[in-house]
């Protein structure tokens, strides 16, 4: 082929390469683009963290372990992946796990417990633990003034390193933590059989309206009410408390409270799941329910998935042994009790223990801490009198690596949205 055949060919094929190229650089670029905002993207899952699963899709396996970690170096040069979450918290998910990415394993650790407020000495607490939050008894308020009880609030937060959940039990009635200090309350906050008896569910709406309002004046961003539990028998422990309801008013009941709530920021926190029913008194001993499946389908869990759909934050857990789910296991330390809270009522917000110090859950584990057995379960948030003890059981369960890494980052994440959701981290 001659030199002056050859050079128009050679022209061809160049100038037909040059789109080609053209391309293929566009294409490059709009992939490092993608790899840059992947993460941030609400159509991605960057490596999600267990827990944080697509709509409709239950995480139904068992938590992955990773190594023994043995150092606080160890934890922190682990990476957290950024997760674009679903459910509840979803939108704070991105926030949340930039702000995990900076916390060493003891301040993780700390963020999965909410203790009982010690009665002094709470900044020593949590400037050592760095709880996730604190709940008050009765005690704490006890002869203070309200502007006592703001500067106790307002010191816990400004001591935490992450805002901390601030919860009390102000049910109504029997149970009412604050209001029952005529110094800090001009009324005490009735039973919900009171209020509704004389107002229906407006007076339960106005009811819960005013004590939002009273509880976040005072600091309190948690309140460990309502109680979902479905009773009819007046000797039963629980009677005085609930709603006493058949279940589909129960669940009423419910929606009315957490939208309530919701609408003032405040978070609810439904309890005791599975359905307390009739059963004793876990604080003095153990409790074991004998009834169905059917019957908590049919009743129990009506007003579950009443507050669940209607945006309630949190479920607190019984340790009552339910055997339709777990002959051997109290319902705290129960996975299967777990599965069917996040599969079947679908719940993707924050799951609690009643306190690991009660006495229906100590004859079942000994003088061991139940604190890892009950992380294990599913629990994201554990009540703890035993500050210490159970503190130390977690940090060692992780050290070892019995609990991994990835299942406490699963719950720290989780415990974050929630907090950075409700305001409680800006």
């Amino acid at each position: 082929m001659s030199r002056k055949h050859y050079r128009p060919q050679y022209t061809r094929r160049r100038r037909s390469i040059v789109p080609m190229l053209v391309l293929a650089g566009i294409l490059l670029a709009g992939a490092g683009a993608f790899a840059l905002l992947g993460p941030f993207s609400p159509f991605v899952i960057q490596n999600p963290l267990p827990g944080v699963s697509q709509p409709g899709t239950p995480q139904t396996s068992a938590p992955s372990r990773s190594e023994p970690q043995s150092s606080e170096a160890a934890s922190q040069a682990s990476s957290v992946p950024v997760a674009e979450g679903t459910g509840i918290f979803k939108d704070a998910y991105p926030k949340a796990a930039q702000t995990l990415a900076g916390m060493s394993l003891k301040e993780k650790v700390g963020q999965v417990f909410l203790f009982r407020a010690p009665t002094e000495g709470e900044v020593q607490t949590i400037t050592e633990y760095q709880p996730g939050g604190f709940f008050f008894g009765a005690d704490s308020f006890k002869d203070k003034t309200p502007e006592q009880v703001r500067a106790m609030t307002q010191g816990c937060q400004e001591a935490g390193k992450v805002k901390m959940a601030l919860a009390v039990d102000e049910e109504g009635g029997t149970v009412t933590r604050i209001s029952q200090f005529p110094a800090l309350s001009p009324k005490k906050f009735a039973s919900p059989q009171v209020v509704y008896a004389n107002g229906g569910m407006d007076g339960i709406r106005q009811d819960t309206l005013d004590k939002a309002d009273f509880l976040l004046s005072y600091g309190l961003n948690v309140n460990l009410a309502p109680v979902a539990d479905v009773t009819f028998d007046r000797s039963a422990y629980m009677f005085p408390r609930a709603f006493a309801r058949n279940g589909t008013r129960t669940a009423e009941f419910v929606k009315t409270v957490v939208e309530a709530a919701n609408s003032k920021t405040l978070s609810s926190t439904l309890k005791h799941f599975p359905g307390y029913g009739g059963n004793s008194d876990t604080h003095t001993g153990v409790a074991t329910d004998n009834r169905s499946m059917e019957s908590f389908r049919s009743s129990d869990f009506l007003p579950f998935q009443a507050g669940i759909e209607a945006g309630a934050q949190c479920v607190l857990v019984s340790h009552n042994i339910v055997t339709a789910m777990d002959a051997e296991n109290p319902a705290s330390l129960s996975p299967e009790v777990h599965r069917v809270l996040r599969d079947e009522l679908g719940f993707t917000g924050i799951v609690m223990t009643d306190d690991l110090s009660m006495q229906g859950l100590r004859d079942r584990a000994g003088e061991s801490s139940a604190a890892p057995a009950a992380f294990l379960a599913g629990n994201d948030l554990m009540l703890s009198s035993d500050i210490s003890g159970d503190f130390n059981a977690l940090y060692a369960a992780v050290q070892s690596g019995s609990v991994s890494q990835e299942r406490l980052d699963d719950s720290v994440l989780r415990i974050l949205a929630w907090k950075y959701t409700m305001g409680i981290i800006n």
